[in-house]
């Protein structure tokens, strides 16, 4: 009997340490991506558009008050799928579509589609047994079928390989593709690029082996221009926004500091100079300008409504404790074509029997909601798209995984991140060491770190300089320390300088008060754009 017992002892000693040690299983990973959205575009941020399934997402999960894109859509994709600053993917500016193709000149760093020093996280994960998906848009490289998403990793793919288009008739060359085959002009007079983007998404992960881990990246276009909604979300806002965008800023901000997404003691920017008081334009314009961001409300309220469905059938599936879903958007709000009055023809846009916006005819299909009303998506904070104040470049970030985040469920954390984090965070999880080299050629080494231990405790390690180029426009942070230079002083080498920590929202101009702090910067920005391919710049 001693033996016996002494035997199951030791067995159950033995067995202790390997159910300790087991890992976990490798999550399932879903990276949802907005286009054109602002920092307070949902409601989590601070919004008054009701986005219920995100809002849920966010007070079950971690929420970032300090996350960053690259300020604009082809860099921002770059840097999330590859974990490398966009120059060095090629990436510095947009991507060819199809009226522009790649010069077999342009500079290693603007080359306009990804090159083959780089892996996507599709091709990353590959080795870990992950299959990918990808459903929405690519924007990475259009001509030559080895620039596409089949040929860098995914296994399937339902979208768009351009920047935009049509919602309702997406079609010629900026039409759709399933995998590598061009698709017809939809005929389906239902036909909503938000919905069928979803449709394809959740047919790829049923028809997914239950027994292997996924990658699903949602790329949709929503709220990106054209200004294209269904008419029963529309008529859900139509009159919402008569109140104008400089009381929606006060609105949204008072929200966002209950919320705790913005510091107590930061300030409200002032209006963008690019749009007049709301109060100063004529009725006729009032009701334009509702009716515009009315649709651009519906646009978001949509987006909103199909991210519940992808939830609900990992739900369902009983997938969605083991999945990681990351939540954000690819640059500021947009404030094409730079004037408060947006763009497009207003008869078309302010007539739903018509079609509304971009009704099947074609016309409005440039639609979009000016630079008023992208002030007010990017409340606080100043400026827009393609800038780099922190209006360009601040983005919400959701992460969502029950099994594997163990910070308080509702958190808000001010930890930094940059974009180029997420591929080393998910390779981490997923169990991958990335490779120095592909068929023999040397691979570009991840400069993001992991945010693993955000999702253990809110916070994290400095995570060292970030970088910022577009087009001219330069920036650098380090702590909380910010140096910006827009384009328009490149000439004169001017620069101005934040204290972030104080003034979150780039109201004071330091750099006369701290020049010592102001050379550290420009000297680290000047470094690193002579070593990742920054330079020489293309516009």
């Amino acid at each position: 009997m001693k033996h016996i017992a002494l035997s199951l002892r030791l067995l159950v000693c033995a067995a202790l340490p390997a159910l300790a040690t087991t890992p976990p299983p490798r999550p399932h990973v879903v990276i949802i991506l907005a286009d054109d959205m602002g920092f307070s575009d949902i409601g989590c941020y601070g919004s008054e558009i009701p986005t219920p399934h995100l809002d849920a997402l966010a007070s079950r999960g971690l929420r970032f008050s300090q996350f960053y894109n690259t300020a604009r859509c082809s860099p921002t994709r770059a840097a999330l799928l590859t974990g490398l600053h966009p120059h060095q993917a090629g990436m510095g500016t947009l991507a060819e579509d199809p009226g522009r193709r790649a010069d077999a000149h342009d500079a290693a760093g603007y080359q306009q589609y990804l090159n083959d020093r780089c892996l996507t996280l599709a091709e990353a994960l590959k080795p870990a047994g992950y299959r990918s998906y990808l459903a929405g848009k690519w924007h990475l490289g259009y001509h030559d079928e080895a620039k596409w998403p089949r040929q860098r990793g995914f296994d399937r793919f339902y979208g768009l390989l351009s920047g935009a288009g049509s919602y309702f008739t997406p079609t010629g060359p900026r039409g759709l593709t399933l995998d590598n085959a061009p698709l017809p002009t939809p005929s389906d007079p239902g036909y909503y690029a938000t919905d069928a983007f979803t449709d394809h998404a959740l047919q790829f992960l049923r028809e997914h082996p239950v027994d292997t881990p996924f990658f699903l990246y949602l790329a949709f276009t929503a709220p990106h221009w054209p200004l294209h909604a269904r008419t029963n979300d529309i008529a859900m806002f139509v009159g919402r926004y008569r109140g104008g965008w400089d009381r929606l800023r006060e609105e949204r901000f008072a929200r966002q500091q209950a919320l705790g997404v913005v510091p107590s003691h930061a300030r409200l920017s002032p209006r963008d100079d690019g749009a007049r008081s709301w109060d100063t334009l004529s009725a006729d314009e009032q009701t334009q300008l509702d009716y515009r961001m009315a649709v651009y409300a519906a646009q978001v309220h949509r987006m909103d409504h199909n991210i519940g469905r992808v939830v609900a059938l990992l739900r369902e599936r009983g997938q969605l404790d083991h999945t990681l879903i990351l939540f954000l958007s690819d640059n500021g709000g947009c404030a094409e074509p730079y004037t408060d009055l947006g763009g497009g023809p207003l008869a078309a846009i302010n007539d739903p029997a018509a079609g509304g916006p971009g009704n099947r005819t074609g016309q409005g299909r440039g639609s979009s909601y000016g630079t008023g009303w992208a002030n007010a998506s990017n409340t606080p904070f100043r400026r827009y798209k393609s800038r780099l104040h922190e209006g360009g470049i601040a983005t919400p970030l959701i992460a969502h995984w029950p099994r594997g985040l163990q910070t308080a469920p509702g958190t808000v954390t001010s930890a930094p991140g940059y974009l180029t984090d997420i591929v080393p965070t998910v390779l981490e999880l997923a169990g991958v060491t990335y490779p120095s080299h592909r068929d023999e050629r040397p691979l570009t080494p991840l400069v993001g770190r992991s945010l693993t231990p955000v999702f253990a405790t809110g916070d994290r390690t400095d995570p060292g300089p970030l970088f910022w180029e577009q087009y001219g426009n330069k920036a650098v942070r380090k702590g909380a320390w910010k140096a910006v230079q827009t384009a328009e002083k490149e000439a004169s080498g001017q620069w101005e300088l934040y204290d972030l920590s104080h003034d979150p929202t780039e109201l004071d101009d330091i750099a006369t008060a701290h020049p010592d702090t102001l050379r550290d910067l420009t000297a680290a920005w000047l470094q690193w754009a002579e070593t990742h391919q920054v330079l020489p710049t293309q516009r």
